[in-house]
């Protein structure tokens, strides 16, 4: 039994350290940033390191995460304040407010959705475009929700499977994996998400009358209009938003070139870094405000942009400190061995554990981060290809998105601004989350198996 012991104590010390991890947020309720620190120094210490071996791999796998991790989402934010602050959102959503159809218009607001999270928090998003839904809802007597739920959808599934977003940046940074593979099987799998769990989902339960009619009783203060918002067309808002991701896809996708200077200059503008300053420069000199009043409101909005970063930063950083330790230790080897050994491939492992994790504390980015420290080792023990790394990730995210529920702050603001009550957001809301995930993981088990098959 000593023996035993002995030899799988970094397994054991990393065992008991996410077991005192839950125990720290669920029970203690202590901040997710704190609690994975000390969790990381503890199983360190516990592993065997000593303690400046323990401090060195901390400062190691914070440093090593939040090179990459803060420029990305630091630039994420700014891009998503400039597209507000000029009214480019604003300017897309009003458009959708001329749709003449319900069964359009749904479509409509999950696309909106989608765009919409990118490059902007789902919190803000969500507040952003709920009176630009109320405003629809009573010109045309739709019950809220109609609009509400597939909008909803839409912002989770940008959310969970788009960079800039901060949840598949630290999944893709902490194991490896290639961002344009990950936009690219992200949208993949988040259509298909999208569609069953937005306007297919509202239809159903619309025709079957258990779509709830909602009572708004919290009414988000309609957006000011930015004084040069009528120039923020909604064509060129799309398609500045949408200017990062083709970069980066374009990026991934010259790896297989041969040398020359189409692919240095795809490649250079390509990179995460350059992709998103170049949607930021784009957006700044297309919808760059012209008046004293509008330059004054852009630069508050994005001096406030940064504020809802620091705490994702963080805890992404202690995220790579936690799976620095796996790795340092050797507890990520032995637990890698062990998944494999029983059939547990990386794809599986990640959604299981992602999706465990999001029911046991609520946070969908908590659930990312850390999910992705520790499936990390397995991906290494399993030698997974770069596209198999994308879909990984997307996995990891579907699990993190399925199923949120009471203990999930995404779920008391969903019912709080569509004024439902606890039992009609489990019947909607969770529902559709569930559905995104479930829905997410099933295509990514089907790329999965058509990789397997080409390879």
């Amino acid at each position: 039994m000593t023996g035993f012991i002995a030899e799988y104590r970094p397994l054991l010390a990393a065992a008991a350290g996410i077991a005192a991890l839950l125990a720290l947020i669920l029970r203690v309720r202590m901040n997710a940033f704190a609690a994975l620190l000390l969790v990381s120094l503890f199983s360190a210490l516990a592993a065997g390191l000593s303690p400046e071996a323990s401090f060195s791999t901390i400062t190691k796998g914070m440093g090593g995460t939040l090179g990459f991790i803060a420029t990305v989402i630091g630039l994420g934010a700014l891009f998503g304040a400039i597209l507000n602050a000029s009214g480019a959102l604003e300017s897309l959503a009003a458009w959708l407010t001329r749709s003449s159809g319900i069964g359009r218009a749904r479509w409509q607001m999950a696309g909106l959705g989608v765009l919409a999270s990118t490059p902007v928090f789902f919190d803000v998003a969500l507040i952003i475009l709920a009176p630009l839904v109320f405003a629809m809802a009573h010109r045309k007597s739709w019950p809220i929700l109609a609009l509400g739920l597939p909008l909803a959808a839409g912002l989770a599934v940008g959310h969970a499977f788009l960079p800039p977003t901060p949840g598949p940046i630290a999944i893709a940074e902490l194991i490896g994996a290639d961002l344009g593979w990950v936009i690219f099987f992200g949208i993949l799998c988040g259509v298909p998400a999208l569609i069953v769990a937005g306007p297919l989902l509202t239809a159903v339960l619309q025709r079957a009358g258990r779509l709830p009619e909602g009572n708004a009783s919290f009414v988000p203060e309609t957006p000011h209009q930015s004084p040069d918002a009528s120039e923020a067309r909604p064509g060129l808002a799309a398609g500045l938003i949408l200017l990062p991701l083709a970069l980066i896809l374009l990026g991934t996708f010259t790896k297989g070139m041969q040398d020359g200077i189409v692919k240095y200059v795809l490649s250079a503008a390509g990179h995460p870094f350059s992709a998103l300053l170049i949607g930021c420069g784009a957006t700044w000199l297309l919808l760059a405000p012209r008046t004293e009043a509008a330059r004054a409101e852009m630069q508050d909005a994005l001096a406030k942009a940064f504020e809802p970063t620091g705490a994702v930063i963080l805890v992404t950083g202690a995220g790579g400190a936690f799976k620095q330790v796996l790795v340092d230790t050797g507890a990520g080897a032995q637990m890698a061995e062990s998944a494999l050994a029983i059939g547990f491939g990386p794809l599986i492992a990640g959604f299981v554990l992602a999706l465990l994790l999001r029911l046991a504390q609520g946070s969908a980015t908590v659930a990312m981060i850390t999910t992705g420290g520790l499936i990390a080792p397995i991906i290494t023990a399993a030698h997974v290809s770069a596209p198999a790394l994308g879909l990984i990730t997307v996995a990891v995210a579907a699990g993190a998105t399925t199923t949120s529920h009471v203990n999930d702050s995404g779920f008391w603001l969903v019912g709080r601004i569509f004024g439902l009550t606890p039992g009609e957001t489990i019947r909607t809301w969770t529902l559709s989350t569930t559905l995104i995930g479930v829905c997410g993981f099933t295509a990514a088990l089907i790329a999965n198996a058509v990789l397997a098959a080409l390879s």
